[in-house]
C-alpha cells in the first residue's frame, strides 16, 4: 500500500528564486493602523498590569487591524504560507510593551500555545547556550537547520538583529515534496510513511512521554489538504537513544529533504528589521536561519520573540503533530506569572550570565 500523496499544484508549492517575498507577503502598517494598535495598548495598560495569558481580544481591542490579522488565516493556509508585518516603531515602545502588542496581535490570528517545558506562551529566541546548556535549538546561537514547529502557525517578532547575519530562511515543503516525488519517489514514500520521534530531555521529563506512540508521517493529506511535519532532529534523536534503527533508505530520505531545503533553488531569505513580525504556516513551510555573528553581552544579543498558534478553523491533524494538548497542559504547570515579559526574562538571563562570568 502506497503512502504517497498527490503532487501539490497550489500556490504553496513555490521556489525561492521564483518569487519576491516583499510583493507576496509584506504588509507595512500605515499611520491609521499604528494609531489603532497604540490605542489597544493604552486600553490594555489601563486595566492594570495584566499577565501575558490575560492579553486577549477583549483586553486588546482592535477593529480594522484585527480584521486584517484575521484575514491572514486564509492567505497563510491557501497562499504562499508566510507574511511579514513591518512598521511598528520599535524605539517608541519598551520591550515589555512590544511583547504586549505582539501577543495582542497574535490573538486575532489563533489560539496561543505553550512552547516548551518552561511553560512559556511567549518564547525568547536568543542564544543562552552559555547559561542554559540543555536549551532547545531556538535558544542557541548560529545557523538553524530547516524544520517545522509543533503548531499551525509560528510567529516571530524581531526585537534586536544580530551584529551580522541571522536572516530568516524559508522554503516550501510542498515544492520539496514535488521534487522528491519527481526524482526519488522511493524516498518520498519513506517520508510519507513516517518515523518515531523523541523529545529533548527536558521537554520529555515534563510531557506525557519521551517518544511518539507510533510513526509520524512527514507528509500526509488532511481533509484534502497536503501538510508537512518535519523535525529531523527528533527522528535522529530516537535512533541515537535506541528507540528505532533507521535504514540506509531512511537516512537517505531525511538527508535528501534537508539537502533540498537548504538548496538556493528552493529557499528564500528574509531579513528582519527591529519591530518586524513574521507569521509562518508550519503545514506547508519549513524554516530555519542563516549563521550569524552575535554580541557577547546578553543584553546586546540577537533577540526575537516567538509565539505558537493553533488555528481552530483549520482542519485538524492530531496524528501528525508530536506535541499534543496534554503535553502543552503539562508544560504550562511550570509557568511562573509574568515570566515571559522581557524585563523579567532577560534580566534573569543576564544575572546568570554575569554570575558565571564572575566565577571564571
Amino acid at each position: 500500500m502506497s503512502h504517497l500523496i498527490p503532487p501539490v499544484t497550489s500556490p504553496a508549492a513555490w521556489k525561492g528564486p521564483e518569487i519576491d517575498w516583499k510583493k507576496e507577503g509584506l504588509h507595512v502598517f500605515d499611520a491609521a493602523e499604528l494609531q489603532e494598535i497604540d490605542g489597544a495598548l493604552r486600553h490594555l495598560k489601563s486595566l492594570g498590569n495584566l499577565d501575558i495569558p490575560q492579553i486577549t481580544r477583549e483586553t486588546f481591542p482592535l477593529d480594522k487591524v484585527g480584521k486584517f490579522i484575521e484575514g491572514l488565516r486564509e492567505k497563510l493556509l491557501y497562499g504562499r504560507g508566510f507574511a511579514m508585518l513591518r512598521g511598528l516603531p520599535r524605539d517608541s515602545y519598551s520591550a515589555d510593551d512590544m511583547a504586549r502588542i505582539y501577543f495582542g496581535l497574535g490573538c486575532y490570528l489563533g489560539d496561543n500555545m505553550t512552547q516548551s517545558y518552561l511553560g512559556d506562551y511567549l518564547g525568547h529566541v536568543i542564544d543562552v547556550s552559555d547559561v542554559e546548556p540543555k536549551s532547545r535549538a531556538y535558544r542557541k546561537g548560529g545557523a538553524q537547520s530547516m524544520h517545522t514547529d509543533s503548531c499551525d502557525v509560528i510567529g516571530l517578532m524581531c526585537m534586536r538583529t544580530a551584529k551580522q547575519g541571522g536572516e530568516s530562511r524559508l522554503a516550501s515543503s510542498m515544492a520539496i515534496y514535488n521534487e522528491m516525488l519527481r526524482t526519488r519517489p522511493d524516498l518520498a514514500e519513506v517520508l510519507c510513511k513516517g518515523f518515531i520521534h523523541r523529545r529533548s530531555e527536558e521537554d520529555g521529563k515534563h510531557a506525557t512521554s519521551f517518544i511518539s506512540k507510533e510513526p509520524i508521517p512527514l507528509f500526509t493529506m488532511v481533509e484534502g489538504q497536503p501538510t508537512c511535519y518535519f523535525l529531523g532532529g527528533y527522528v535522529k534523536r530516537a535512533e541515537e537513544m535506541g528507540d528505532i534503527k533507521l535504514t540506509k533508505l531512511d537516512h537517505e530520505a531525511l538527508d535528501e529533504f534537508e539537502r533540498l531545503a537548504r538548496s538556493p533553488d528552493f529557499y528564500l531569505d528574509m531579513s528582519f528589521t527591529d519591530g518586524d513580525i513574521q507569521f509562518i504556516n508550519n503545514r506547508i513551510t519549513v524554516h530555519g536561519r542563516t549563521d550569524y555573528e552575535d554580541h557577547r553581552e546578553m543584553a546586546q544579543r540577537r533577540h526575537l520573540m516567538r509565539i505558537w498558534l493553533s488555528i481552530p478553523t483549520w482542519p485538524k491533524r492530531p496524528a501528525q503533530v508530536f506535541h499534543q494538548p496534554e503535553d502543552h497542559r503539562l508544560w504550562s504547570l511550570n509557568r511562573k506569572p509574568y515570566m515571559e515579559f522581557p524585563s523579567i526574562a532577560l534580566k534573569e538571563l543576564e544575572d546568570r550570565y554575569h554570575a558565571l562570568a564572575a566565577a571564571e
